[in-house]
C-alpha cells in the first residue's frame, strides 16, 4: 500500500515513491545539464584554443613564406651582382688594355721621333758620301749603283733588320728588308726597286706583282726620275714612291708603322688570352660548383618549407579527428541519455538540425 503525504507548501497529497521517483529525474536532468554544459564548455574552449593555434600556424606560414620570397630576392640580387661585378672587371680589364696600347704607341712615338730626327742627319751625310763615291765613277751601270746604295744605307741604318739583295737573273725586286724590332721579333717586309731611267708607269704593276710573289706587306720605288705631281714621296696605286734623297726618311716612317701594326697585334692577342681565361673561369668547374652550392641552399631551404607544411597538416588532422571523436560521443551519449529519459532531458541547441530534430 503507497504511503501518502501531503506538501507543507501548496497542501496537495502525493505518493511518496512518485516524489522520490521526481525528484531522482530533477538531480538526473540538473546532472546531465551540469555534465553537458561543462563538456560543452571544454569543446568550446579547445575549439578556441585550436583557432588559437591554427592563426598562429597561419602567421607562421606567412612568415615562412617571406622568408622564402627574401631568399629568393636575395638570391636573385646576388647573381644580378655577380654578373655585374663579371662586366666589371672585363671593362678594367679592357680600359687596362687599351691605356698600355695608347701609352706605349705615344712612347714609341716620342723615341721613334728622336731617332728619326738623328738618322736624318746621320743618313743625309751618308747620302752625300754615296753621291761622291757615284760620282767617282763605276764599271756599274747607274741603276746597279743605286740599288748597292740602297742596300749599304738600309743595312748601316737599320742594323736590327735583314737586308737581301735579289741576286741578278732571278725575277723579283732590287732589295728585300726583313723589319724586326730590338727583341728580334719580325714585324714585317718591305721591298725595294731602283730605276735610274725615264718614268714609267709600268714600274708600278711589275713592283705589285713581286711584292705579292714576295708576300711582302710594303712595297717602295726609288727613282731618280719622279712622275708629274710628286716631289719627295707619295702613296701612288698601291705601292710607295720616292727620290733617292728621301727614301731613308721614308724607310724610318714605314718601319714605324710596320711596329705599331705589329704590337697592336700582339696586344690583340694579350687581350684574347684574358677573354679566353674568362671564360675557361665562367664554363670551369669552379664556377660550375659556386652555382650549383646556391641552387643547393635554395633547395634545401624550398625542402624545410614543404616539409613543415606536411607536419602542420598532419598535426591540424590529428587534432581535427580528435574533435569529431569528442563530439561524437558527446551527441552518442545525449541521444542514450534521451532514451532513457525522454523529452524531458533538455534540447541542446549545437546537436539538433534547424527543425529541431537530433
Amino acid at each position: 500500500m503507497a504511503t501518502t503525504i501531503k506538501c507543507p507548501h501548496c497542501g496537495e497529497s502525493f505518493e511518496m515513491t512518485q516524489a522520490f521517483k521526481h525528484e531522482i529525474e530533477e538531480q538526473l536532468k540538473t546532472k546531465i545539464k551540469e555534465e553537458n554544459k561543462a563538456e560543452v564548455l571544454e569543446i568550446k574552449k579547445q575549439l578556441e584554443e585550436q583557432k588559437k593555434k591554427n592563426e598562429e600556424f597561419k602567421d607562421q606560414e606567412i612568415k615562412l613564406r617571406e622568408e622564402v620570397r627574401d631568399k629568393e630576392r636575395k638570391l636573385e640580387e646576388d647573381k644580378k651582382d655577380m654578373d655585374l661585378t663579371i662586366q666589371r672587371r672585363i671593362d678594367e680589364e679592357r680600359a687596362k688594355t687599351e691605356e698600355r696600347i695608347l701609352k706605349e704607341a705615344s712612347d714609341a712615338h716620342h723615341l721613334k721621333d728622336l731617332e728619326k730626327d738623328k738618322k736624318i742627319s746621320d743618313l743625309m751625310a751618308s747620302l752625300e758620301e754615296a753621291k761622291r763615291k757615284a760620282q767617282q765613277g763605276s764599271q756599274q751601270t747607274q741603276g746597279e749603283v743605286l740599288e748597292l746604295e740602297i742596300e749599304e744605307v738600309l743595312k748601316k741604318e737599320f742594323q736590327n733588320d735583314e737586308i737581301k739583295d735579289v741576286p741578278k737573273g732571278i725575277r723579283g725586286a732590287d732589295v728585300v728588308q726583313i723589319v724586326n724590332d730590338k727583341m728580334g721579333r719580325k714585324c714585317g717586309i718591305i721591298l725595294w726597286e731602283s730605276k735610274n731611267a725615264k718614268w714609267s708607269e709600268t714600274w708600278i704593276a711589275k713592283l705589285k706583282e713581286d711584292q705579292r710573289v714576295a708576300k711582302a706587306d710594303i712595297a717602295v720605288l726609288v727613282s731618280e726620275n719622279l712622275p708629274a705631281g710628286i716631289k719627295g714621296f707619295a702613296y701612288k696605286s698601291g705601292v710607295w714612291v720616292c727620290s733617292r734623297h728621301t727614301f731613308v726618311a721614308l724607310a724610318s716612317a714605314l718601319r714605324i708603322n710596320l711596329y705599331e701594326v705589329f704590337m697592336a697585334k700582339q696586344s690583340a692577342v694579350g687581350k684574347n688570352e684574358k677573354m679566353e681565361t674568362l671564360y675557361e673561369y665562367l664554363t670551369g668547374i669552379e664556377f660550375k660548383h659556386r652555382v650549383e652550392g646556391i641552387v643547393e641552399v635554395f633547395n634545401e631551404a624550398r625542402q624545410d618549407i614543404e616539409k613543415e607544411k606536411r607536419w602542420f597538416t598532419a598535426k591540424w588532422a590529428k587534432q581535427e579527428k580528435s574533435i569529431n571523436k569528442v563530439m561524437t560521443n558527446t551527441i552518442g551519449m545525449h541521444g542514450e541519455l534521451k532514451s532513457v529519459i525522454g523529452d524531458s532531458l533538455p534540447a541542446i541547441e549545437s546537436l539538433e538540425l534547424e527543425s529541431g530534430e537530433e
